[in-house]
């Protein structure tokens, strides 16, 4: 761990613009830490980053939707993962307001939906089509959902609207709310062993696509208004009756004054961006080598200097 750390900070020293980041205010640049893995290493990532080109850097637990105001406020100065299918509403609320920023999209496309794990198809053939699911709830039932089929969604502050979905589409599903990331893994985990058929939450890029082949399940495309417009989507008289986007975006956003305040952190931030392998691996160091989020932190910027030195430069 000190070695991975001496020679990331050494890197990063000899590619340091010092000059340009006299510029930057002492205060602290506030950095939000949510729920799931590759935000948490991601952002003590871009935290190591900024550290050693000079900035004073801070980490603060947040809600992962009430975010975007504390942003806009000022009292969170960025976001390195703003999910289009789960916290697009909620940027988009924050940027009508004013005081929040979009600093450019991650190279990484994103997908959050529905999923199984591939020995489920065996046990409901008609996958990935939605339908299938209603053919086949008996399959998913447990004694907590009685004669209807059981599906994981992701935390309740992530709000996926599965609950919402489920009734627009009129699905003999009863949905439950899982506690974490990690609860969601070990539901997966669990059902491995003796290939127990499942449908849980699940998104992309992470580390469990390669851990555990699977499909998202196909549900009616997302179109632009599906969220507010009842008209949009086969329900007419319900919302929340589409799939998520399929090729979701991956922002960045500041507070409208970072630029100002920390021109040189600010520069660095837009220039940053991941791709899906790379934000897969990140998660991996924490949920499958059990890296804590620092740790792993150093050890990706090891590993891949050729990929964040042109940042700094």
């Amino acid at each position: 761990m000190k070695k991975t750390q001496t020679a990331m900070l050494a890197a990063l020293t000899a590619f340091a613009p010092m000059a340009a980041l006299a510029e930057d205010s002492a205060d602290p640049i506030v950095i939000p830490i949510h729920n799931w893995s590759s935000q948490i290493v991601m952002s003590n990532v871009v935290g190591q980053i900024l550290s050693e080109q000079g900035a004073n850097v801070e980490y603060v637990t947040t809600d992962s939707q009430a975010v975007y105001e504390s942003i806009r406020l000022g009292d969170v100065t960025l976001e390195m993962e703003v999910w289009e299918g789960a916290f697009g509403a909620s940027f988009r609320a924050a940027q009508e307001k004013g005081g929040i920023v979009d600093v450019g999209d991650h190279d990484a496309v994103t997908r959050e939906d529905w999923w199984y794990p591939m020995w489920t198809k065996e046990a409901c053939p008609g996958l990935p089509a939605w339908e299938a699911l209603n053919d086949c709830a008996e399959v998913f039932a447990t004694v907590e959902t009685g004669d209807k089929g059981r599906y994981l969604d992701g935390p309740v502050d992530w709000l996926k609207h599965g609950k919402e979905r489920v009734e627009a589409l009129d699905m003999n599903f009863t949905v439950i709310n899982a506690g974490s990331a990690a609860a969601l893994w070990a539901e997966i985990g669990a059902a491995e062993a003796d290939k127990k058929p499942i449908v849980v939450f699940n998104w992309t890029p992470n580390f469990a696509e390669a851990v555990w082949p699977g499909e998202f399940v196909e549900f009616p495309e997302w179109e632009d208004g599906c969220d507010k417009d009842p008209a949009v989507g086969p329900n007419p008289d319900a919302l929340y009756d589409c799939g998520n986007p399929a090729d979701g975006y991956l922002k960045k956003a500041a507070w409208d004054g970072m630029e100002e305040k920390w021109p040189a952190a600010y520069e660095t931030l837009g220039k940053i961006s991941f791709t899906n392998p790379q934000i897969a691996e990140m998660a991996k160091l924490v949920d499958v080598e059990e890296m804590e989020p620092e740790e792993a932190a150093a050890e990706w910027l090891e590993a891949n200097k050729d990929v964040w030195q042109g940042w700094i430069n």
